[in-house]
């Protein structure tokens, strides 16, 4: 059984280094990385290889126990993964057994790959409210910081793109500019939590995985709830109640502001709708979402 599937390798084959390495260095050098993981840590493959956009995931047995070794390509957004998973401790989140930093190599608990597209689109927004309650913890000082971040988003929706029309670019650029007049890094938080990425677990019903860690405040994170799950908002009967619904049961079970939340939603979609301006179903998706968190 080959531990690399070519989708995979396809997947990874030919990305420029963010900053770290690019993907075909990378690729080469895998086969060595895993080999030397599996010796160092006694773990033995017991399952199929799985994999994300930019990580590898092999079910794994030792000493007794199931888990998996997650070797993720080097990418800045996944640097301080294995410092939330510990700052969490398994409370909220899969519990990180081990890590290398170093290889960019973790060992994690073993859960079931059930995520929570399996159930109905608002009893998964009240799942993930009730994470983000869960997972709130101080700032890690090595984390990117949500003002730092935004402040490059004023330059970026500042210069604008001809698909994205100039009054939401505008609009963006002075909410960031607002948001940011409190503090906005107070919070260790997973800005990338949406519903597949929440599994089942036995030790307890719903864990967040893949953490893309920041220093904010978790009205910045909800915007992924909206954007995922585009399939139920498309049959929606009307589409703006329907995202509003979203917002508010995710900020209800979170205990958050509803009216930060639409905000720095708005924002993010926005910037998403600037990276994928080449797009123009992606561009229209993203004015959609940003349409209902003002109109």
């Amino acid at each position: 059984m080959s531990l690399i599937p070519e989708a995979f390798a396809s997947s990874i084959a030919g990305r420029e280094p963010q900053p770290y390495v690019g993907g075909d260095a990378w690729l080469r050098t895998l086969p060595a990385t895993l080999d030397s993981l599996l010796d160092d840590w006694q773990l033995m493959v017991d399952g199929e290889p799985m994999f994300g956009e930019c990580a590898l995931v092999l079910p794994v047995a030792g000493a007794g126990e199931q888990s998996v070794l997650k070797v993720t390509w080097p990418h800045l957004e996944a640097s301080t993964e294995h410092l939330a998973l510990r700052a969490w401790d398994g409370d909220g989140a899969v519990r990180l057994l081990r890590a290398d930093p170093r290889r960019w190599a973790m060992q994690l608990e073993r859960l079931d790959p059930t995520d929570l597209t399996s159930v109905p689109v608002l009893e998964g927004c009240e799942v993930i409210g009730d994470l983000m309650r869960r997972l709130d913890r101080p700032a890690l000082p090595q984390l990117i910081t949500l003002s730092d971040l935004s402040s490059q988003w004023i330059t970026l929706c500042s210069n604008g793109s001809a698909a994205v029309p100039r009054r939401f670019t505008e609009q963006a650029a002075s909410m960031v500019r607002d948001l940011q007049h409190d503090d906005v890094d107070a919070s260790l938080i997973h800005q990338d939590l949406h519903f597949m990425n929440v599994l089942a677990a036995g030790r307890t019903s719903w864990l967040a995985i893949d953490p893309k860690a920041l220093a904010g405040e978790w009205e910045f994170a909800v915007a992924p709830v909206l954007w995922n799950r585009d399939d139920v908002t498309a049959a929606a009967h009307h589409v703006r109640s329907h995202l509003r619904l979203r917002l508010g049961v995710v900020c209800e079970a979170a205990g958050l502001d509803e009216d930060r939340a639409a905000a720095w939603t708005f924002v993010r979609v926005i910037v998403n709708a600037l990276w994928g301006s080449d797009s123009k179903e992606w561009v229209t998706r993203m004015i959609t979402i940003a349409k209902a968190m003002t109109d």
